[in-house]
């Protein structure tokens, strides 16, 4: 495979894999308050294809925040126990936006190399046909 394409490859792969992050920081901010909900958190890893590395990035398997659930003492809550507590959210409200703010700069920073390279491309295509 050439450079230009593999370039156009790579930007794309951290696309993607930054908009699945960015889906799951909405999933995340949008269950803040959510009864027992786990915080969900994507890792990257190299994509590989036969076996071998291509260079590209993709999103592993997605994995629960395992931390412990705070108790919130609520005794009108219909979840609350014989006590009054119930197990919220582990969701950092501060953490999700910081995250959702690094995964959306990223994103344009592979949109930014795409855009780049096909105007590189298409550059020398312009001065090929001269």
């Amino acid at each position: 495979m050439d450079k230009p394409v593999s370039a156009l490859h790579l930007a794309a792969s951290g696309m993607r894999a930054q908009s699945e992050r960015l889906r799951h920081t909405a999933e995340n901010i949008a269950n803040i308050d959510t009864p027992g909900y786990r915080r969900k958190l994507v890792t990257f890893e190299e994509a590989t294809r036969f076996g071998r590395p291509t260079g590209e990035v993709e999103a592993s398997k997605l994995r629960l925040d395992r931390s412990d659930l705070p108790r919130i003492y609520d005794p009108s809550h219909p979840m609350a126990d014989k006590d009054g507590y119930y197990l919220g959210s582990n969701v950092d409200l501060v953490i999700e936006i910081a995250d959702s703010r690094e995964a959306g700069r990223s994103y344009e920073a592979n949109l930014k190399m795409f855009e780049q390279t096909r105007q590189m491309g298409a550059s020398l295509l312009e001065l090929l046909r001269r």
